[in-house]
């Protein structure tokens, strides 16, 4: 068999620029690049084979390891998954820094391949330079901390145990059920030795995602369930952009009268003025939505894997006859809520229940004036949050008003974390399928400006905004600077409030009087941050970095800053100054947290009371 002696590292990338993917019949490069940092642990490997190697392989410099994994995280969600870029670190912190973003994409079903540097497999250097050494197991290092997190680890010892390891990492970023974080770990030397790779293995070669059929079985199960019930309702996930199944699901809720909500990767399925567009579904749900689910006999879950925000930790819904339909191509997330379930694509489960139904002529029992009734009711109360007017400051939905009615139905915004998750998915009208990129399955503080890059890379021709606090601002902002560095201009919409003021509503909501989550100087004499506001200058802090920026305190000010910024060609930051306690709140929702059962404050243990009252009111599995 020919050959061809490469190092290990240059095996690997000559084997990721000749990876592809086929859905529907369309081919997508599935690598698109290398996003790194390079550190003694894979400078004179991986980055020695980059800059000799193959040019078709972009390289990304990060500033910031977890960055650039949000970044490479969201590139491939806004591409539905087609795409994506690998990450190499050095050992060490280096690769530690990783960990939080891979579980990111591992709990948000998205792929990314991880390759941080490890240890001398030799050995002969050790203790090197950031090595961990653990006494009673000599074998564990940094990059064991991934396991837990990856859908798939390795650890490549020999340079010709790359290939099962490669192959396999394809199998697994491939699969729509099992991808998510793959990492290959590369010990420092095993980067650099050479082996006599056959050509075969570097061949083109083309991943087959295959749209899995519903199963006739399975669908005269989810049939007959449907045909039974009088009020059902849809919750869509994610799953629907997957499957490019937004059209199919209108259709399907149409011609059945059935109302859709959504989840928060789901958002953005169905436009929002589509008469049965309920809205959000959940703890930071809508009104509509809500009141629907408590009385609905039949949820059928399209692409979703119902987590506790979708379902309000259990308590959404309170039929007594209430009974579940999971469609997903992973049977643990269609099982869940006990429900009946099939195994199978969105789009295919639709068209197939969709033909079912008809020839049984089936169509729910809601009068159209009862759900035109709810829609109209929370459409009049969003109008009046996007036009609350405060005696001094902005409130934070009125702010979120004046962006929505000002950005183009195209234009993509990012957002992850705090309070504006909640008042967005209630809220934001989204037009257009894939203009709403919420990371909600880990709810990750730092991945809105990474995200708004990795997006905007991935949609180089739409306006991309981060939406985010100033508490996930100081935690992570630095690939803005890739961001100028690479000319993918986003506008950064940062809303300064204060400190982590999400959790300190929480915390408040609970019988709290609020405790370490504003951003105050300590008091004189005390061991409290209970003093005056900090104050920052995030738009100095912007400019300083090389970006635009603005500074708005009103109204008229954001207007003509968000003018401003869309006629720059780099990225800008609009500083945005909200009061704190704006965001929404309610709506006959309730999210389960663990509330104290003993408390000095007679209000805590009055929270704990009403906690366990509505856990007797929840689904119990």
């Amino acid at each position: 068999m020919e050959s061809i002696r490469l190092t290990m590292a240059q095996a690997l990338l000559r084997f990721l620029d000749n990876q592809y993917i086929e859905f529907d019949g369309v081919e997508h490069k599935f690598v698109k690049g290398i996003m790194g940092i390079f550190g003694h642990g894979n400078v004179t490997g991986i980055g020695e084979a980059l800059e000799y190697g193959p040019e078709e392989l972009l390289f990304i410099q990060g500033k910031n390891e977890q960055g650039m994994v949000h970044a490479a995280t969201a590139y491939a969600k806004q591409k539905n998954r087609l795409e994506i870029f690998a990450c190499t670190t050095s050992i060490g912190p280096g690769a530690l820094n990783m960990v939080t973003a891979a579980a990111t994409a591992t709990v948000n079903r998205i792929p990314v391949l991880l390759l941080p540097g490890d240890n001398f497999a030799c050995r002969q250097p050790d203790p090197v330079l950031q090595q961990i050494e653990n006494t009673s197991d000599y074998t564990i290092s940094a990059t064991d901390a991934f396991k837990p997190v990856s859908k798939y680890w390795d650890r490549i010892v020999r340079p010709e145990q790359l290939m099962t390891a490669a192959i396999n990492a394809m199998r697994v970023l491939t699969d729509p059920v099992e991808t998510g974080a793959v990492t290959l770990a590369l010990p420092q030397d095993v980067q650099s030795e050479a082996f006599d790779y056959p050509i075969q293995f570097f061949q083109k070669r083309v991943h087959h995602i295959d749209r899995r059929p519903a199963v006739k079985s399975a669908s005269e199960r989810a049939l007959q369930l449907i045909l039974r019930k009088k009020k059902p309702l849809i919750i869509a996930g994610g799953g629907v952009h997957y499957s490019f199944a937004t059209e199919e699901l209108v259709k399907f809720a149409e011609a059945f009268q059935i109302p859709v909500s959504e989840t928060q990767a789901g958002k953005s399925s169905i436009p929002w003025d589509h008469p049965l567009n309920v809205g959000a579904i959940g703890v930071t749900g809508s009104l509509a939505a809500n009141k629907l689910a408590k009385e609905a006999d039949l949820i059928i879950a399209v692409g979703t894997r119902l987590g506790d925000f979708a379902t309000g930790s259990k308590i959404a819904f309170q039929n007594s006859e209430i009974e579940f339909l999971g469609i997903n191509t992973s049977t643990f997330d269609a099982m869940k809520l006990d429900s009946t379930f099939i195994v199978a694509d969105a789009k295919e489960a639709l068209n197939t229940l969709h033909e079912g139904l008809v020839s049984n002529e089936y169509s729910s029992l809601y009068q159209q004036s009862e759900i035109q009734l709810l829609k109209a009711e929370w459409d009049q109360e969003v109008d009046r949050l996007y036009s609350v007017e405060m005696k001094e400051g902005l409130s934070q939905t009125r702010v979120i008003g004046e962006i929505n009615h000002f950005i183009n139905d195209e234009d993509i915004i990012v957002c992850a974390a705090g309070s504006l998750p909640g008042d967005l998915h209630r809220l934001w009208r989204s037009k257009n399928p894939k203009t709403y990129h919420m990371e909600y399955g880990f709810s990750c503080m730092g991945y809105e400006v990474s995200g708004a890059f990795g997006a905007k890379m991935a949609e180089p021709n739409r306006e991309v905004y981060a939406f985010v606090g100033d508490g996930s601002y100081l935690m992570l902002h630095s690939e803005l600077v890739t961001s100028l560095q690479e000319d993918y201009k986003i506008t950064v919409l940062l809303f300064d409030n204060h400190g982590f003021q999400c959790i300190h509503n929480l915390q408040r909501g609970h019988g709290s009087e609020g405790f370490g989550n504003e951003f105050k100087y300590r008091s004189n004499g005390t061991n409290r941050l209970a003093g005056e506001y900090m104050s920052f200058n995030f738009a100095s802090h912007a400019r300083s970095l090389g970006a635009n920026a603005y500074t708005v305190t009103s109204i008229d000010e954001l207007r003509e800053a968000l003018e401003k910024a869309k006629q720059e060609t780099t990225s800008t930051l609009i500083e945005i100054k909200v009061l704190p306690g704006t965001n929404t709140d309610g709506y006959e929702s309730w999210w389960r947290v663990g509330v104290s059962e003993v408390s000095n404050s007679s209000k805590v243990v009055k929270a704990h009371q009403e906690m366990k009252t509505n856990i007797q009111l929840t689904k119990p599995y």
